[in-house]
């Protein structure tokens, strides 16, 4: 189950808890799911109680009953193996292990398409030219993540950035088509970008860019070595906080492409990849996918080797969706 899908679920919960008279409340257009700041919090939380005890009146416990509500809904939908109030009303979700080899088949079916969707239907985004190097390819990645969400694009305003102050060609002889775009995309609109060979170009983990993609090439050299060893991908049980903390960055991966084309803010999806490639690396230490020595492969490898095959591809659409290439050897 993905956060869109969570999203969808929670709202038709409180629909149905309106429709029979057992809540007083408007029925938002939309709920919002984020994964929850510190461990131990569920895979996802949600502020609807206290967005709908907004109208309660000042009544201060509104916000606690209508979580419990909603949280005797919630727990019984397939999929959701939990559902825990926190104070001042905050619902933590926890997905059942079906939801999460069912994410990671979702992943690894969709492949390239996995992240696209249709979030912006009929939803329009300004996106105008402009003669500067950085506003320009805001502009051109920022109206590939709108279509890639559904949306239209319309001529209108640049999204707001603070020029690069060089030339296209001059950063294209600098740093190359890759490195150039991810300086000129990473930073927030407000902040200028890090055009230094040095931090740019550097094949250090210290280089997030080098990072991202070392992540993506570490993800497919696993595959080839699990071939080698007549070994299948197939997702099962996830249990360990590190694949948790993976899972959750590729189910937000369609919400934060939603978000960094609706803001125009393509630097999200950088962001967003770093996170994924940190914890790839993080559950690839803790849980390795691949025997060790003359082991013989496992149901757990198997298992850990989709979820290793679903975070490259997630870091390399969202590579793609930059104009920026993945390649499966660094």
């Amino acid at each position: 189950m993905t956060p869109a899908q969570l999203s969808r679920t929670v709202l038709h919960t409180v629909r149905r808890a309106v429709e029979d008279d057992e809540l007083s409340v408007a029925v938002p257009e939309r709920v919002t799911v984020r994964t929850p700041p510190r461990p131990g919090c569920g895979d996802y939380a949600t502020n609807v109680a206290l967005r709908l005890a907004q109208g309660q009146g000042g009544d201060n416990g509104a916000a606690l009953r209508i979580a419990e509500i909603l949280r005797r809904r919630l727990v019984r939908t397939p999929g959701i193996a939990r559902v825990d109030i926190a104070a001042p009303g905050f619902l933590n979700i926890t997905l059942d292990a079906t939801s999460h080899a069912q994410l990671v088949r979702t992943v690894r079916s969709q492949g390239g398409d996995y992240g696209r969707g249709d979030g912006l239907a009929g939803v329009r985004v300004r996106v105008a030219e402009s003669d500067e190097v950085r506003g320009a390819l805001v502009a051109h990645v920022v109206r590939g993540l709108v279509r890639a969400c559904g949306g239209e694009v319309l001529e209108g305003d640049v999204p707001v950035v603070r020029g690069a102050g060089v030339s296209a060609a001059a950063l294209l002889t600098r740093l190359g088509s890759d490195a150039a775009r991810w300086a000129l995309l990473r930073p927030a609109g407000h902040d200028l970008p890090d055009l230094d060979p040095a931090h740019l170009l550097s094949q250090r983990e210290a280089n997030p860019l080098f990072r991202v993609r070392y992540a993506h090439a570490r993800a497919r050299a696993l595959l080839r070595n699990a071939s080698d060893l007549g070994m299948e991908a197939d997702p099962g049980s996830y249990d360990h906080p590190a694949e948790s903390a993976l899972l959750a960055l590729l189910a937000d991966f369609p919400r934060t492409i939603e978000a960094a084309a609706r803001h125009r803010a393509p630097d999200r999806v950088a962001r967003h990849l770093e996170a994924t490639a940190d914890a790839f690396f993080r559950f690839h230490d803790a849980c390795p996918p691949l025997p060790r020595g003359e082991r013989k492969p496992l149901a757990v490898h198997r298992s850990r080797l989709a979820l290793a095959e679903a975070a490259g591809t997630v870091l390399a659409n969202g590579l793609h969706l930059l104009g920026i290439s993945a390649p499966d050897h660094l």
